[in-house]
């Protein structure tokens, strides 16, 4: 979730871009940088920071010139730093590059481009991108960069600025947002509306495999293959925070629709389609040290937790090693059982969380290895774990976690699937049914997002209540947990999750007349004692919801009223049951007038203890 702009007119670049990157900075970054094509030549200035650091380094040395690009980055290759910040050049400083999204055979690429003699400077993948143009560059910049794309596998947003042919500008998407804005004298390019806002709102969408060519006065639109294209130039009539947003009210409805984009990202690259296995490369874990794996530990707070237990269950379900998960600011007090060969898992999104540091160190002081789960790249959990596994989510804005969270799911599911394949617990058979099902999930979630009305429906029903109880057995109380823990803390309704079988422990108690009660319902092997605890708070009065698979009448019968979602595995039910008890905490939030992004009382990452 980087931020790109682009210029070329009549204008001093610099000034537009830096406020262009100014305008990106609610995305979340790590580092900024721009190239300038200036009377001397193309130059690059970057810096590790904010913007104002980049700034500051522009006022004491500024670039003049017409055109140029800029980035903001969110690291995904190498650890935040002025090196591996974008823009990137080839060996010669004539070919300048910014890119979002994820070259998955860049060290294929890379080692291929070192044995033709091209020096590399950056950890990144982007570099490559540069290489690949200078090395098919023959006195025509659009056929050298259509030749490197060829070459390209993965997800990318591209612009190119070229001291070669220092009158245009060359965009590129594939499965990565990009923008052309159209001016008079001038034209721009963005990979989000608020980047170009201020200065046009006239705008080319490119769609994926298509091109874009722009001088001072004209933008010409190709294939890749270099066939000329006519789209339709549109109008946007946002005002800058909503252009924030995509156009959302909130950032916690677009990260929420955001998801079916971060399942993808999250497993691009990683499953062999070849061989259909599971390939964690940058995790630096292999084959040996799984085998010797013989207890996990997981370590997590919050959502992250929640994504905990569902780790939990899905690795000892397909590898039999037994899990023990703790809430991270509890583990240390507890003095834990570190045996030889444990694996400790930490999960955190900013990977910055107090607690889960903590926890991690008291663990390596035990002899432990420590796996990372996160989505910040040079994050300090990042750093001081001994293993990564790198979520793609992208930068969250809203309090609330959804799109972190449920990447997280995703990351538990390949990690389980490859510590499976490693030690031989699940045949090929298996494994190849279950990465085809997850492989569907991002086309699922896509689709269920778009009939969802009757979640509003629900939500002004509840919004008046001041209690509601969710109920699972197996996996559907872990959803019940998350489901749970992001209607109380944005809505302020008072929640609570319960494993469907303790009810008559203590819980019954609390059932009124009318009392909301939302029933997980997709673990189809329980479904028949499910439902009878669902007759059990029928029973005492409660109004229940069921939440349930595509085809479950059982349910229906039982309930008040059933929310379906897509059929799936039941062991990846918490990665498409959760989406609508996530749109109903935000209606819920919505119809109480609370503040959704920003809830009182709570901070997006807590890093004190």
């Amino acid at each position: 979730m980087c931020g790109i702009v682009g210029y070329i007119g009549n204008r001093d670049s610099q000034l537009i871009l830096l406020e262009g990157l100014k305008k990106l900075e609610y995305r979340g970054y790590d580092s900024a940088g721009v190239a300038v094509q200036t009377a001397q030549g193309l130059h690059i200035r970057k810096a590790k920071g904010k913007v104002c650091e980049l700034e500051s380094r522009l006022a004491d040395y500024p670039l003049t010139g017409y055109a140029g690009i800029g980035h903001t980055r969110w690291a995904t290759h190498g650890k935040p730093s002025d090196t591996n910040s974008h823009p990137h050049a080839d060996n010669e400083k004539k070919i300048s590059v910014v890119h979002n999204g994820i070259i998955e055979n860049h060290m294929v690429l890379k080692e291929e481009l070192e044995q033709l003699g091209h020096h590399f400077l950056s950890e990144t993948d982007t570099e490559v991108i540069c290489h690949l143009i200078a090395h098919y560059y023959k006195d025509n910049l659009i056929q050298a960069v259509q030749q490197a794309v060829a070459r390209i596998k993965g997800a990318y947003a591209i612009v190119v600025l070229s001291e070669h042919e220092p009158d245009k500008l060359i965009a590129v998407r594939l499965a990565s947002p990009l923008i052309i804005g159209v001016g008079e004298g001038e034209n721009f390019i963005g990979s989000d509306i608020p980047a170009i806002l201020e200065h046009t709102r006239n705008v080319y969408v490119l769609g994926d495999g298509e091109m874009a060519v722009l001088s001072r006065e004209s933008v010409e639109l190709m294939t890749l293959e270099g066939n000329f294209i006519a789209k339709q130039l549109l109008y946007i009539d946002w005002d800058i925070l909503m252009a924030e947003k995509n156009g959302y009210d909130h950032f916690m409805l677009k990260e929420i629709e955001e998801q079916p984009r971060a399942y993808r990202d999250t497993l691009r690259g990683r499953i062999d389609e070849d061989s259909q296995s599971i390939t964690l490369p940058d995790m630096m874990m292999n084959p040996e040290h799984i085998r010797e794996i013989k207890h996990i530990q997981i370590v997590a707070c919050g959502t992250a937790y929640h994504a905990a237990c569902v780790g939990k269950s899905i690795i000892e379900r397909m590898t039999r090693i037994p899990v023990e998960i703790d809430v991270a600011s509890e583990y240390r007090y507890r003095q834990p059982i570190i045996q030889e060969h444990t694996l400790v898992i930490a999960v955190s999104q900013s990977g910055e969380t107090a607690d889960t540091l903590a926890a991690i160190r008291e663990a390596k002081l035990s002899g432990a290895r420590v796996l990372a789960i996160t989505n910040v790249v040079g994050s300090s959990v990042a750093r001081e774990a001994d293993h990564l596994l790198m979520t793609w989510a992208g930068p969250e804005i809203a309090v609330a976690s959804t799109k972190a969270y449920t990447s997280q799911l995703i990351a538990f599911y390949l990690l389980a699937l490859y510590i499976g394949q490693s030690i031989g617990s699940m045949d090929l058979a298996a494994r190849a049914q279950l990465l085809t099902q997850i492989k569907e999930l991002p086309d699922q979630v896509q689709n269920m997002l778009g009939h969802m009305t009757q979640i509003e429906q629900i939500a002004e029903h509840i919004a008046g209540y001041h209690d509601l109880y969710f109920i699972g057995r197996g996996l559907d109380y872990t959803i019940a947990m998350e489901a749970s823990l992001k209607l109380k803390e944005i809505s302020y309704i008072h929640s609570e999750a319960y494993p469907a079988g303790e009810l008559k422990h203590g819980s019954l108690a609390l059932i009124e007349d009318g009392t909301p009660v939302i029933a997980l319902a997709t673990q189809e092997v329980v479904l028949e004692k499910t439902i009878s605890n669902i007759r059990e708070v029928k029973a005492r009065g409660a109004y229940v919801i069921g939440v349930a698979f595509e085809g479950n009448m059982e349910l229906a019968q039982a309930a008040d009223e059933v929310i379906y979602v897509p059929r799936t595995d039941a062991l990846l039910a918490p990665a498409i049951a959760i989406i609508p008890l996530q749109l109903l905490a935000y209606y819920a939030a919505l119809a109480r007038g609370n503040d959704v992004d920003k809830p009182r009382n709570l901070a997006k990452s807590v890093t004190v203890e």
